[in-house]
């Protein structure tokens, strides 16, 4: 592999892992308050997907800048990670782990399912979100989708970690991570922090999802699930719980991802599942994860 193309794979890696980080950070924030690993989560990808795939035309017709879809795909998964928070893990809160994840996993089907009753399985062709030029740097062209996704994706991933360390919400967060019942003897309300927890992780996966489908302009019923999948795996590479170790892991799949490609586009996801079974056997805590003894 010679430097030119290094560096442009270099380029292509952080791009797909910061939409897995982005995605991961909806995990690890959701586990890091209410310890439910959400799988449905990916499937807010393919929701935010169709919502641009829908919007971009109508905003198109009004004569509108097309990337306010951006708003509207942000507003409808958060309204859906909202909602499904109080129908389907709300009143499993103090059920079994068991029940939970197998609840996460019908969520993800019904909406895969009601994805095919609407849209088909047909994959569904994406007009342009944002009209970005190639960046040339020296003698090396870049896509400006590629700039423009790295640069969005830490741009959120800064502003939410402002968020939860400044801000009172954000406290207000920590302290149901750390102690969820003492939390409410100093009167923060669990129910509404959980819900923005939800909300906030739903629209980093419809910006993730806004990113992915500029950079690969379709959408199809499945498409969140492996990506939902290697968020996952990121997730837990940095340290489920740990929002920087969402950043980090993300980052890292996407580079390992885009390397492995570039010699075998075949092993590519083989390797990042093998990364995820060798991070449970030697630190299943991940990088920036901590071990947290358990009383039994």
């Amino acid at each position: 592999m010679d430097l030119i193309v290094f560096i442009k794979q270099f380029v292509n890696g952080i791009q797909v892992g910061s939409i897995y980080a982005l995605v991961a950070l909806g995990y690890t924030m959701v586990y890091g308050i209410v310890k439910l690993i959400n799988f449905a989560h990916g499937d807010f990808i393919m929701v935010g997907g169709y919502v641009v795939v829908f919007t971009t035309p109508f905003l198109a017709n009004l004569g509108v800048p097309a990337w306010l879809c951006v708003l509207a795909a942000v507003a409808v998964c958060s309204a859906i990670g909202v909602l499904t928070e109080k129908i389907a893990y709300k009143p499993l809160r103090g059920a079994p782990s068991l029940s939970v994840l197998i609840t996460a996993i019908a969520v993800s089907l019904c909406l895969q399912n009601l994805a095919l009753i609407f849209f088909s399985s047909s994959p569904r062709p994406m007009s342009a979100v944002f009209d970005v030029a190639p960046v040339t740097i020296g003698s090396i062209q870049f896509s400006g989708i590629s700039i423009l996704t790295i640069v969005m994706s830490v741009a959120l991933m800064v502003a939410l970690q402002l968020f939860i360390k400044k801000t009172r919400v954000g406290k207000a967060m920590r302290a149901v991570s750390e102690d969820s019942q003492a939390a409410i003897l100093m009167g923060i309300s669990t129910n509404k922090t959980i819900s923005l927890t939800f909300a906030i992780g739903s629209g980093l996966a419809a910006m993730a999802a806004v990113m992915y489908c500029s950079a690969y302009p379709q959408v199809q019923p499945y498409m969140g699930s492996m990506l939902g999948l290697k968020a996952f795996i990121a997730a837990v590479l940095g340290g489920i719980g740990s929002i920087p170790g969402a950043m980090l892991g993300g980052i890292l799949i996407g580079l390992v991802e885009s390397i492995t490609r570039h010699f075998n586009s075949q092993l590519a996801d083989a390797v990042v599942f093998a990364i995820l079974i060798v991070v449970l056997l030697v630190k299943p805590a991940g990088i920036m994860g901590k071990n947290v003894g358990e009383k039994v």
